[in-house]
C-alpha cells in the first residue's frame, strides 16, 4: 500500500480525480433485487478518455535518460496507445504505437495529434509481434498495455481513490482485457478493506484471463473477437495473472448482446456515453453477478468512452433492439 499511495502521490498533477455516481433509476431499479446500491467509478471522464493514462504515466516517469532519448513503444486496441502517446508527449519522449487496421479512427487520429508514429497491422497477434521487434531493433522501451508492476502500480490508484470516496462497499467490478487495471484495483481494494468482494468481467470472446483461472497459468488465445475491442487481449501474461489470482475473488463471463444492453442502460439511465468495454462490469452485475451481489453495496468501474459515433451509435441501436426482444 505505501508504493500505491507514492504512486497515486506522484501523479496526483497529472491525472484528473474521477468523481462516483450513485446510480439510482432505472435498470437497477428493474433488474436487481431490492437494496442492492450501485456506485459507478466514472474512469471515463479521465484525461484521454481511459484509466490507460495512469500506467501509461508511470512507466515513462520510471524511464532514464537513455531510455527517454530511444523512445518507448505501445501495442494497442486504440486506448493505451492514446494514453501513451499523451503521456510521451508530455515527457518530450519519442513514441511509436502499434494497433490493429480494424482501431477506432478516432483513437488513431487522436494518437497521431499527441505526435505518436502510428503503425496499422492486421490483428492483435501481429501488432504485439511488431511491437517486441521494434524493442528489439530499435531498442525502444514497450510500455506495455496491462502487464508489470508499474502498470499495476498505476491502475491501483483507481481502486485507492474509490476506496476513499466509499466506504463499506461489499464488491467492485472490474473489466478484464489483459487484467492490468483488475490486478491494480483489486490490490488496492484488498488490502484496506479485505472482506470486499473484488469481480473481475470479461467477454466470452476474449476471455484469457478466464481461462487463465481455470487452468492456473497464463493462457493465450487462438483469436479473439468481442463489440468490446479494448479488451480483447490475445493472452494474459504472468505477472497481471498472478496479482489477480492472488486478490480477485471470481471472474465472470458476458456476451455481447449483455454487453450492448449494458450500453443502452448506461445511456439511458445515466446519460453516458460508455464505450463496450466501459459497459462490461455493469453486464457482469445485471448478468451472472445479480444474485450474487443481491443487497450489496457494489461499485462498477466504467472504464473508458473513447468510441466513434457512428459506431457508438450501432451498438447503441443492437442493445436497444436486444433489450426489446428480451422483453417480448
Amino acid at each position: 500500500m505505501s508504493d500505491i499511495r507514492k504512486t497515486a502521490a506522484k501523479l496526483s498533477q497529472q491525472v484528473l480525480h474521477t468523481p462516483v455516481w450513485h446510480w439510482q433509476t432505472g435498470a437497477v431499479l428493474d433488474k436487481l433485487e431490492p437494496d442492492t446500491e450501485v456506485w459507478l467509478k466514472l474512469e471515463l471522464f479521465q484525461k484521454t478518455g481511459t484509466f490507460k493514462l495512469r500506467g501509461a504515466l508511470n512507466c515513462i516517469s520510471a524511464l532514464d535518460g537513455t531510455a527517454r532519448a530511444r523512445g518507448v513503444v505501445a501495442v494497442s486496441a486504440g486506448n493505451h496507445a492514446m494514453a501513451v502517446a499523451y503521456a510521451a508527449r508530455l515527457a518530450g519522449v519519442p513514441c511509436k504505437v502499434v494497433l490493429p487496421r480494424h482501431a477506432s479512427p478516432t483513437r488513431i487520429k487522436a494518437c497521431r495529434q499527441d505526435g505518436a508514429e502510428v503503425i496499422l497491422e492486421a490483428d492483435m497477434h501481429a501488432a504485439f509481434a511488431l511491437g517486441q521487434r521494434i524493442v528489439e531493433e530499435e531498442q525502444r522501451t514497450m510500455i506495455h498495455p496491462y502487464d508489470g508492476p508499474l502498470t499495476a502500480l498505476g491502475t491501483a490508484t483507481v481502486g485507492l481513490e474509490l476506496m476513499q470516496q466509499l466506504e463499506h462497499l461489499d464488491a467492485v467490478i472490474v473489466p478484464i482485457g489483459g487484467g492490468g487495471l483488475c490486478a491494480g484495483i483489486a490490490s488496492a481494494v484488498k488490502q484496506i478493506a479485505p472482506h470486499c468482494a473484488v469481480y473481475g468481467v470479461e467477454p466470452f470472446g476474449a476471455d484469457a484471463m478466464y481461462r487463465s483461472f481455470q487452468s492456473g497459468r497464463p493462457e493465450k488465445l487462438p483469436s479473439v473477437d468481442s463489440v468490446a475491442d479494448s479488451l480483447c487481449a490475445p493472452y494474459a501474461m504472468d505477472y497481471s495473472f498472478r496479482v489477480c489470482q492472488r486478490f480477485v475473488d471470481d471472474i465472470v463471463r458476458v456476451s455481447d448482446e449483455e454487453i450492448c444492453i449494458a450500453m443502452a442502460d448506461l445511456y439511458h439511465d445515466v446519460k453516458l456515453v460508455a464505450e463496450p468495454a466501459a459497459a462490461v462490469a455493469t453486464a457482469g452485475l445485471f448478468g451472472p453477478l445479480r444474485e450474487r451481489l443481491a443487497g450489496k453495496r457494489v461499485a462498477l468501474i466504467v472504464c473508458g468512452s473513447n468510441v466513434d459515433p457512428a459506431r457508438y451509435a450501432e451498438l447503441l441501436d443492437r442493445g436497444m433492439q436486444d433489450q426489446e426482444a428480451m422483453c417480448v
